[in-house]
């Protein structure tokens, strides 16, 4: 276990094997994202309440399901970076801070605009919401600590504590709608549940939730690789790679 923990956190390991995971990545994403939008956009039914405005709701929930295990995702590298020094857990955390931002603004955007129709307006300070927003701070400051200085140790572990200091957020998200009273929703699509929705809405949703997992990790991939060969640019395996 040791060894192989060892060698996915040198660069150059991780480099070559990641390589052949970004053509089935992207392959993967595109075709699950493309089912699951013609299935939910096109083909699930209207809700008996809410209408079409419900169709939001296929791009609203992975949204929101990915940016808070995003930040989990990148809570984890930075707590490795802190305890081992690895490279490139420092590396993950500066590139999932940007991915997981953008996901987390577009779960609050999605989010008021399906609120309009249902609340009567786009924006509360609801806890669900307000917690999320939050979310949204904490990637952006993880991602302005980490480039404040550079590739500075010190800019990089100020980034890692602030970024594991945060997962105190996660808990409040998942249960402000059971410890507040909150105009946002109880979840009603679980992994442990049994979905209060029929399969021709729980299937889509669900299909799109494993393409945006999909989608994520290519572009993250892309992004960790790129920012390895631009530290390790010195490198001899990084020379060699360029002379090739």
């Amino acid at each position: 276990m040791w060894r192989w923990f060892h060698q996915w956190g040198s660069p150059k390991f991780f480099y070559h094997r990641s390589g052949v995971l970004i053509p089935v990545l992207a392959l993967a994403s595109g075709l699950i994202l493309g089912a699951g939008v013609f299935w939910g956009l096109l083909i699930a039914p209207a809700d008996y309440q809410q209408g079409e405005s419900v169709r939001i709701m296929y791009v609203h929930v992975p949204a929101a399901i990915l940016a808070q295990s995003s930040y989990a995702m990148m809570a984890v590298m930075a707590l490795i970076s802190l305890i081992w020094r690895l490279k490139i857990a420092d590396a993950a955390v500066q590139t999932v801070a940007p991915i997981g931002a953008c996901i987390t603004l577009l779960a609050l955007a999605t989010g008021s605009l399906w609120g309009k129709p249902m609340w009567g307006t786009y924006w509360v300070w609801d806890a669900r919401l307000t917690s999320t927003l939050i979310l949204f701070f904490l990637f952006a400051g993880v991602l302005a600590l980490r480039n404040a200085a550079g590739q500075s140790q010190t800019a990089g572990r100020a980034a890692s504590v602030l970024a594991v200091i945060g997962l105190l957020n996660l808990p409040i998200i998942k249960y402000s709608v059971d410890w507040w009273f909150t105009l946002h929703q109880p979840a009603s699509f679980t992994l442990t549940d049994r979905p209060a929705m029929p399969f021709s809405m729980w299937g889509p949703l669900l299909m799109m939730v494993v393409g945006f997992y999909a989608w994520f990790f290519l572009a993250w991939l892309i992004r960790l690789r790129h920012e390895l060969v631009k530290r390790e640019r010195r490198s001899d395996w990084v020379q060699q790679m360029m002379k090739q």
